[in-house]
């Protein structure tokens, strides 16, 4: 099917031509139709196969022109990137409509952004928890909202971004179309569809067990870290095909830890954004990766869900990622738009069983490369891959104090205290040595 097969409009159409693009994507034909119609949806496909234009474009195409100051699209992702993507992807489809749309997010200041919501709206765009302080502020009316769209819904639960949806959906306008994409489908997902949805049809296009054909994957063997770092210098030097290579770090320090290693021998090539960077710098970094300033970045799993990097050549996993759809979302990255592309593994010796829980969710294999015979192996190792010895965690029993002991001493006669009741000729008898009368009584 094409795009024109569809029922687009014009404007619409002529966008897609602008584009270049003339086919939808399996995710794209199968849910026009089911969102057209007005039923709740819930889809479910993976990094790289078109979610974000496969929800725009229903959603554009039953957006009428109107004079309502209060948008009536709402689209929630969980990172300040993806705001910033799903903004761009909405402009550039309605180039030839009169449709006003906002991103907003957090880690920047909230001022400008309250003013900005307080003009004419169509679509808003936004990360939850800054969604939520606008709302708090007075700044943002979500009363007239006719469509939510979830987009990454699993990925946003992960960063704890529950409380703030069932907040916001406690303020939106119960008569609404729901829109759900996620490339997999925890507890966690289905029980927010269960608690908020209206018998969605659920979509499911490339989930996240299956890796695309047109991405070839292999897999080195690797010791450690500065081995791992060796590899990486020695196959970005030697191929002249890595023109644009997105690297993948577990974490913050490992990305930061590798950036060191390498900016030295690529400098002005190589650049490295995780949550801890500034956003101006988040930005710039990926816009030099974009114009192709910078050969290669190094990045986060949770910042790259928010990067729609057209013509990334290859993709490195520089780790073995814990959760294995992490590795199906990293490796989405390339082979976009049905072109090739190439997927390269680091695996350590302890990495293994990782590395075979991402082969039993793909049901494949991935192809083992030989090191190249002239990579230095490092016997340097990491604070993480050092072995230390682990003191064992004794608990001495502590003795029984023995009655009496320590600062407790036996008082002296003389100075206990004793509730005994004497008798006056008891007295007497200790004080005269004799008894001794109180006399006759008088008559």
């Amino acid at each position: 099917m094409r795009f024109d097969e569809l029922n687009l409009n014009r404007p619409l159409l002529n966008a897609l031509n602008d584009l270049g693009y003339t086919t939808p994507t399996t995710i794209q034909e199968r849910v026009f139709s089911v969102v057209m119609s007005g039923r709740d949806v819930c889809g479910i496909a993976q990094t790289g196969t078109g979610k974000t234009i496969a929800y725009l474009l229903p959603v554009l195409r039953q957006l009428e022109f109107s004079k309502e100051k209060f948008a009536r699209v709402l689209v929630l992702v969980p990172t300040r990137e993806l705001v910033v993507q799903v903004v761009e992807t909405v402009k550039k489809l309605t180039a030839y409509m009169s449709v006003e749309v906002i991103g907003v997010y957090g880690g920047t200041n909230m001022n400008p952004q309250m003013a900005a919501v307080q003009n004419k709206l169509d679509i808003v765009v936004a990360t939850p928890g800054r969604l939520y302080d606008l709302v708090l502020s007075g700044a943002l009316k979500l009363k007239g909202i006719k469509k939510l769209v979830i987009d990454e819904v699993d990925e946003m639960l992960n960063l704890g971004f529950r409380p703030q949806i069932r907040n916001i959906m406690s303020l939106l306008p119960e008569k609404r179309q729901n829109l759900l994409f996620s490339a997999t489908i925890t507890e966690e997902v289905e029980s927010l569809i269960t608690e908020y949805f209206n018998n969605p049809q659920t979509i499911e296009a490339a989930p996240a067990g299956t890796p695309l054909k047109n991405i070839h994957q292999r897999v080195y063997h690797v010791p450690n870290f500065y081995t791992k770092a060796n590899l990486l210098e020695l196959l970005i030097t030697r191929d002249p095909e890595m023109t644009k290579v997105l690297v993948f770090a577990a974490t913050k320090k490992l990305a930061d830890e590798l950036f060191e290693q390498v900016e030295a021998k690529f400098p002005e090539q190589v650049g490295v954004i995780h949550s801890n960077k500034e956003q101006n710098h988040r930005f710039n970094t990926v816009n030099r990766f974009k114009d192709g300033t910078y050969r290669f970045i190094i990045a986060t799993d949770i910042i790259a869900r928010g990067m729609d990097i057209a013509g990334v050549s290859h993709v490195i996993s520089f780790d073995t990622p814990e959760v294995s759809e992490s590795y199906i979302h990293r490796i989405g990255r390339t082979g976009r738009a049905d072109k090739d592309g190439i997927s390269i593994l680091f695996t350590s010796e302890r990495e293994m069983p990782l590395k075979e829980k991402i082969e039993a969710l793909m049901n494949y294999t991935i192809p083992v490369q030989p090191l190249p015979e002239d990579l230095e192996i490092s016997s340097r190792l990491t604070d993480e891959e050092d072995p230390k010895f682990v003191v064992p965690n004794i608990v001495l029993k502590t003795p029984k104090r023995e009655e009496g002991g320590g600062a407790f001493h036996e008082k002296l006669a003389k100075n206990k205290k004793v509730n005994v009741k004497i008798s006056h000729k008891e007295k007497m008898m200790q004080k005269y040595g004799k008894p001794k009368s109180r006399g006759k009584k008088r008559k």
